[in-house]
């Protein structure tokens, strides 16, 4: 790793840096020694992590509504499908059964715009998760501050907001690929579905463009929150367990709280 010019070597960017997978716009989930609890997706019968999968829970009177933190009391339905297949399942009657399997008869409800719920309620976990991470210092801002990060190996994470320029984040990518001794690989940093408008309406600052995540726990946090949105805009199923998948006769048996 290359330390720049004129700045004293101390203990924290004299290690060399965890090199995570970038994720380039794509869905990608951290790959740990113990990945959790998995549950399963009532639509596909999918197996995944709990931490990919988006929770429905119902309210009191039985509307069907997201529970992206999974903290709503009751019983719970798991789902872990894109955008257009969840449409099609709402549309074809598909949801409405998979749910009154799993909930047992209850009352049910399904609100016409739930994919649109769903997109807003995953947003807003991940613009939350990058403002509990800046309010705990883990967010560097402003493109000299990102750059000098970046280029010392101290950046886990480095985020572009949709509408940064292709100039923008072409330096500051070089900048990261230099700190992670990454340089010739063309890894790049990753894309958000977020423009800057929302960027900054979310971090309280004005005109974020770029960010960097400069602590390996804090940058796997926000990536769970953005492969799970990307999953649902893109159609991409991070850590899904291969060969997992329930037989047709068996696919609602089971309810994952």
């Amino acid at each position: 790793m290359r330390t720049p010019p004129n700045e004293r070597v101390s203990s924290d960017i004299a290690k060399k840096p965890r090199h995570r997978k970038s994720m380039r716009g794509e869905a990608c989930a951290t790959k740990t020694a113990n990945p959790g609890p998995e549950r399963r997706c009532i639509l596909t019968g999918a197996h995944a992590p709990r931490d990919s999968l988006l929770r429905l829970a119902i309210s009191p009177d039985g509307l069907v509504l997201p529970d992206p933190h999974a903290k709503a009391p009751g019983r719970g339905a798991w789902i872990g499908v894109s955008r257009p297949e969840l449409e099609t399942a709402l549309a074809k009657g598909q949801l409405k059964g998979a749910l009154a399997r799993a909930f047992k008869g209850a009352k049910l409800e399904l609100p016409a715009d739930l994919p649109d719920l769903v997109q807003h309620a995953l947003t807003k976990a991940l613009l939350d998760r990058l403002g509990l991470e800046l309010r705990a210092g883990n967010v560097v801002l402003g493109t000299s501050r990102i750059d000098e990060q970046a280029r010392s190996g101290r950046a886990e994470l480095l985020l572009h907001a949709s509408d940064a320029s292709e100039d923008g984040r072409k330096k500051l990518d070089q900048a990261w690929r230099v700190g992670r001794d990454t340089e010739g690989s063309g890894e790049r940093g990753t894309v958000l579905p977020l423009d800057r408008a929302a960027l900054s309406v979310a971090l309280g600052r004005e005109n974020v463009v770029h960010l960097a995540l400069c602590n390996g726990a804090a940058a796997g946090r926000v990536e769970g929150a953005l492969a799970r949105l990307l999953q649902y805009l893109e159609g991409t199923l991070p850590s899904e367990t291969d060969g997992d998948r329930a037989s047709p006769g068996r696919q609602d048996e089971e309810l994952n709280v």
